[in-house]
């Protein structure tokens, strides 16, 4: 059993897009809406910052992976220089963040779905695309590949269509309901900060939301055909990205529609296509939106079940889960974490009104420490292996200033999240999950040596 091992099935194009689209998720879509609402066009700032941020604990993160090409995910690393409990703890938090992901996009599909379908209930549509996602992550990786390159390829279209189309109406001084489309609409509506540097602040838990998932490209590692080549070359491409698919994309809607005309419940893609007249582009809009928050979720499949495999092959979740399909795939660990994705159908059901904004909050939180574990372990790393980090060829810039600089930033998000009544809630919620995860440990660990001692 235990020679067995994850196919490389992902290529090039793969690992590229799965990095796109990592990076380009519902947080963009859905909530760009909410946290234009809440900073106005100061929201590029907040991008911007987060965007830096990311990219350098992308690269702490690559660097790590390629230290030791046997790592076939974080957990693995974690293990090494922080030791098995904070492995235990980090595997099961970062299966726990894309449940919670995958969560948010099946209720972000059923959201969307009613834009046609108005009377279809909230739940349905988002159990539909779980059992399709389910059955063709069951096939191959390569189809995961395929899957997720198909998916990414329609949200890089949609928004280059988006910046194509808004420099065009911009330029020729496009009118509409709020007015002429004009780079003037995203400083003349109270200025780049026109709810006070306090609304600056509150947007950076939906900027970060936006922002998570970036590091699904470290997870891929185990599976990618040449990992030496391709996960830098995945890594370096994020701030281009980053600036025209963010950045750019927003000053775009923000200079067709002012900040303080676009309506926070709704997807701004969406609004500034209707703007226009063209009632087909908002579906088309719509469509994509669909497919990101599906691709979101695809990528949540794949990631839960990859966590549990890696936390199962070290004994930290039932060994049943790492047990393998003869096309490699573990199908036990695929089917464990869909079966508690279906919690989401369920609280959908229950609560569709206050549902995203826990789960997404829920979510960040523990991307946080996610994020930070990373940046902890590059700095243990490169501290007790010096001879491994000479010899790596992709080191992380601005070494150890820029390992604080995260750490503070990621203290900062906690504070802010602590500010907002509807965040403040997931600040309570989360310390009980890892209360729960680190007895839950202990009490195995007391059961094992029970069970060692009495069998000598």
């Amino acid at each position: 059993m235990q020679d067995q091992k994850l196919e490389r099935g992902l290529k090039n194009r793969h690992v590229q897009l799965i990095a796109i689209g990592g990076a380009i998720g519902t947080g963009l879509f859905l909530g760009a809406g909410k946290s234009i609402h809440l900073a106005g066009p100061s929201i590029l700032f907040a991008y911007l910052i987060t965007g830096i941020i990311c990219f350098l604990i992308m690269r702490s993160l690559g660097e790590l992976l390629l230290s030791n090409l046997n790592y076939h995910s974080f957990v693995d690393f974690v293990k090494e220089y922080l030791g098995n409990m904070a492995a235990f703890v980090t595997g099961w938090t970062y299966w726990f963040c894309w449940i919670s992901i995958a969560m948010a996009d099946l209720t972000a599909v059923g959201l969307y779905t009613q834009y046609w379908f108005p009377d279809i209930p909230q739940w349905m549509p988002g159990l539909i695309a779980l059992v399709v996602l389910l059955i063709m992550n069951l096939a191959t990786v390569k189809l995961f590949g395929e899957m997720e390159f198909w998916f990414a390829l329609v949200k890089v279209i949609a928004i280059l269509a988006l910046i194509f189309v808004g420099i065009f109406m911009i330029i020729k001084g496009f009118s509409t309901n709020a007015g002429a489309s004009s780079f003037t609409n995203l400083w003349s509506h109270g200025g780049m900060f026109p709810n006070g540097f306090n609304g600056f602040l509150l947007s950076f838990q939906m900027v970060v939301f936006a922002f998570v998932g970036i590091e699904l490209v470290g997870l891929t590692a185990g599976e990618t055909e040449d990992p030496k080549r391709v996960i830098p070359k995945a890594i370096n491409q994020i701030p281009i990205r980053i600036l025209i698919f963010y950045v750019g994309a927003l000053i775009v809607i923000m200079s067709i529609y002012p900040w303080n005309a676009i309506n926070p419940l709704e997807s701004p893609f969406v609004q500034v296509f209707a703007a226009i007249g063209i009632a087909a582009a908002a579906g088309i809009v719509n469509f994509v939106v669909l497919t990101s928050a599906a691709s979101a979720c695809n990528s949540a499949i794949f990631s839960t079940s990859r966590m549990v495999y890696s936390l199962a092959k070290e004994k930290n979740a039932p060994v049943p889960l790492t047990k393998l399909t003869t096309n490699k795939v573990p199908a036990n660990a695929l089917l464990f974490s869909t079966v508690v994705i279906l919690i989401a159908v369920v609280l959908n059901y229950v609560m569709p009104e206050g549902v995203f904004t826990l789960i997404t909050s829920v979510s960040t939180v523990c991307f946080i420490f996610i994020w930070g574990i990373t940046v902890i372990c590059h700095l243990k790393y490169r501290k007790t292996r010096p001879e491994l980090a000479k010899a790596n060829p992709f080191k992380m810039p601005l070494y150890p200033f820029a390992n604080y600089l995260i750490l503070a930033f990621l203290a900062f998000i906690l504070v802010v999240l602590a500010l907002a009544e509807d965040t403040r809630v997931a600040l309570f919620i989360t310390p009980v999950w890892f209360i729960l995860l680190v007895a839950i440990y202990k009490l195995r660990k007391t059961k094992t040596n029970e069970i060692e001692v009495a069998e000598h």
